[in-house]
């Protein structure tokens, strides 16, 4: 009994030296920029040309997607485009030649009825003058010669209308077509180019989300990320420990797990809203407390690019 008493005191002196070291250095986290890689159409993924861990660089592909409903819009818009295009040839060039001819024949057997029918007025005219005829049949003759004078303007007036081409109107009204119609199959080949998910920036893949033949909703996130020398250490504090730690002060972190130190700086202090994470293993604070949230750099980033993410870091109080 005396032994197992000797043991008890001695692990409770540990625990104590151990509590006492604990307390004298604030504990944080590595932490790391994230970026977020999402869809904006909906498809299949058909390939994956990235894993896990893997290091790409801006403009690399990491995913195609496979979109036949982009496809089958594409083919409407390229059949769009043709038909306006061609509606607004149409209406800069006119009647066609054999159109042309056609109004010219017309034309012609107008003229000839008219110069026939003002033959005959005349010579009823002076008949009439001669009491030969009545009135009658001179008001008769006047009427058709008058008509076929109308027809012939009308024709004339239609073979002007051509020679001119279509109406203005009629033209801008064929040009807006054949612009909306560009301007749907540009909106389609912008949806093509989102099949393939290319990287905006440098960056070591971390989560895939997705797996070859899964479906990909618009806004789905299928590849995250951490952004390279963005490495940064987060601790906790209260509001009674603000006057130690100031903004820009030189310290020491310490890596546990690899265990070296790191020479940073504290480049943020900013309060932390009530339901934020506390990377903190073992908070020191009053309820009533606010608490403010410590971001640490190192001053060589690329030193600690080989750092986990997630693993404890310590700072002296």
């Amino acid at each position: 009994m005396k032994r197992i008493g000797i043991l008890l005191a001695t692990a409770l002196v540990l625990a104590s030296c151990a509590k006492k070291e604990v307390t004298n250095f604030r504990q944080g986290k590595i932490d790391r920029d994230v970026i977020s890689i999402t869809t904006k159409v909906p498809g299949r993924i058909a390939v994956l040309r990235v894993s896990e861990g893997d290091f790409v660089h801006q403009g690399d592909t990491l995913a195609i997607l496979d979109a036949p409903e982009v496809d089958s819009k594409k083919a409407q818009a390229l059949g769009a485009v043709e038909s306006a295009s061609a509606q607004y040839e149409m209406t800069k060039k006119g009647a066609t030649d054999n159109q042309m001819a056609q109004l010219r024949a017309k034309e012609s057997a107008l003229q000839a009825q008219y110069n026939y029918a003002e033959k005959s007025l005349q010579r009823l005219k002076n008949m009439l003058a001669d009491s030969l005829i009545s009135q009658q049949k001179y008001d008769e003759v006047y009427v058709k010669s008058k008509g076929a004078k109308a027809q012939l303007d009308a024709v004339k007036a239609e073979i002007k209308d051509v020679e001119n081409g279509v109406r203005k109107e009629q033209q801008g009204m064929a040009q807006g077509q054949q612009k909306r119609a560009l301007g749907a199959l540009q909106e389609v080949n912008v949806a093509e180019s989102e099949k393939y998910i290319i990287a905006p920036t440098d960056m070591t893949i971390e989560t895939i989300t997705l797996k070859v033949g899964e479906l990909a909703l618009p806004g789905y996130t299928l590849v995250q990320g951490t952004l390279p020398g963005s490495t940064f250490f987060k601790f906790t504090v209260s509001e009674k420990e603000l006057n130690q730690v100031k903004k820009g002060a030189k310290v020491s972190v310490h890596s546990v797990y690899s265990n070296r130190d790191i020479a940073s700086k504290v480049t943020l202090v900013k309060k932390l809203p009530a339901y934020a994470d506390i990377p903190t293993a073992f908070p020191d604070y009053e309820l009533s407390q606010s608490l403010f949230e410590v971001i640490v750099k190192p001053e060589n980033s690329d030193s600690t690019e080989d750092l986990l993410t997630g693993t404890t870091v310590l700072m002296h109080k």
